[in-house]
């Protein structure tokens, strides 16, 4: 049964904060009656504002109060309401409470987790998946590519999870979640311009900003730039098409890599190359917005490099993790701080003490001599690999995007900045 919490601490500080408007404006209210006529309007100016800034104060702890009673503890039961085919090996799937209770809100960008049965499988697998659409109060969406199996690999097994959905899970089935989660989205009240940037199936966190951009009332200046192979990859194509039509601050650019004799370009794309920053260079009227992507490894590497080679500071290029590759990308440059020193990891359970080579994370040093350990998303948010650290410390690329209690590390993404021993 999933547990529904309110933060109650926060609640009273938020009633002590009323309390003490109210008893200023009382003040003001007495200042008022002893004030000469001259006066008056600036009284009656400052109570109008303090008025104002309270009720901004209850109807943003009220939203939060109704988040934290909507919100839940571990997996709760969805149904799959529907299942809708978007572009080639790509479907939406549209999630609804078995409960029928109310949802929580989330931040454009953020993800949801599955516990998936998975035939074959000795236990649930876990994966975690974007959602790909602004916040709804009766469902939750997320949209899926099918995994083939590896490029070096053809006769290799596809993906477990993508094929599990695609394959297996049809409407009126049921999944296990957890609620939304994640360090990568969009803060709506923040109305500086904006780039998001999405390649493949990584268009779904920067769709999800997008779209809660839009319904939150646009006005803000966005730069959108979508990175496929051709017609066949484009999801969304039509949705994509209106919003630009209706909104001329959301300046759309599609980008086809290898557009066919079909594809035409300036209905189905704007440009026929890659997403890349000497692109953005042409297009944009200067570097001064914040970078929202998510993509394949090499696009992901390339694009953020060139960003701050141009001079992008670090705190406006946001992105999110996309599969192990973005992860050990991502993680190089800690592992250099740290070198090829004498650090060693000790697995206890397997009683095992391996020479670190400076790279790897600590999951990839376990698979790498044949020790198992848990897993799910290989970057660091579903919790899988969560592993009790029983000496030394972990250093991680970029925040993790689950909860780490003290004593633990997340093996799929932690680096060793010491001597480690773990439970494992």
């Amino acid at each position: 049964m999933a547990t529904f919490i309110a933060d109650s601490a926060v609640t009273l500080a938020a009633a002590f904060f009323l309390v003490a408007m109210a008893a200023y404006i009382g003040l003001l209210a007495l200042r008022e009656a002893v004030a000469t006529r001259a006066d008056h309007v600036t009284i009656a100016v400052e109570q109008a504002l303090l008025r104002e800034r309270i009720s901004e104060i209850a109807d943003r702890r009220r939203r939060e109060l109704e988040k934290a009673e909507r919100t839940w503890d571990g997996f709760r039961k969805f149904v799959i309401a529907r299942k809708e085919l978007e572009a080639r090996d790509t479907r939406s799937f549209y999630l609804e409470p078995h409960d029928r209770r109310p949802l929580p809100s989330f931040l454009p960008g953020q993800y949801l987790t599955f516990r998936l049965p998975v035939s074959d499988s000795p236990k649930p697998v876990i994966r975690c998946y974007s959602l790909s659409d602004a916040p709804k109060p009766d469902y939750f969406r997320v949209t899926i590519k099918r995994i083939g199996p590896p490029p070096n690999n053809p006769d290799g097994p596809p993906g477990v999870s993508s094929s599990y959905f695609h394959d297996e899970l049809e409407p009126g089935d049921i999944v296990d979640v957890k609620a939304p989660a994640g360090q990568f989205f969009l803060d709506l009240a923040d109305a500086s311009s904006a780039v998001l940037i999405g390649g493949g199936i990584g268009l779904t966190p920067v769709l999800s900003m997008l779209n809660a951009i839009v319904e939150n009332g646009g006005g803000r200046d966005v730069w959108f730039f979508y990175g496929v192979r051709n017609r066949t990859e484009h999801a969304f194509a039509e949705h994509l098409k209106t919003i630009a039509s209706e909104h001329p601050e959301i300046r759309l650019h599609i980008c086809y890599s290898d557009p066919t004799a079909e594809d035409v370009a300036g209905e189905h794309y704007q440009h026929a190359e890659r997403v890349s920053v000497d692109l953005m260079k042409r297009l944009l009227p200067s570097n001064a917005h914040h970078f929202y992507m998510c993509g394949p490894p090499p696009m992901m590497k390339t694009v953020v490099e060139d960003l701050l080679a141009w001079g992008v500071p670090q705190d406006r290029i946001h992105h999110e993790a996309f599969g192990p590759a973005s992860v050990k990308s991502a993680a190089a440059p800690a592992a250099e701080s740290v070198g090829n020193s004498n650090i060693e990891v000790t697995f206890t359970r397997a009683d095992k003490r391996i020479a670190w080579d400076g790279r790897s994370t600590l999951l990839e040093v376990a698979e790498a001599n044949g020790i198992r350990m848990d897993f799910g998303c290989r970057s660091g948010n579903c919790g899988t690999c969560l592993t009790a650290l029983k000496s030394g410390d972990v250093k991680y690329p970029s925040p993790p995007g689950c909860s780490v209690e003290k004593g633990s590390c997340l093996a799929c993404i932690a680096l060793p900045g010491s001597n480690v021993t773990i439970d494992a």
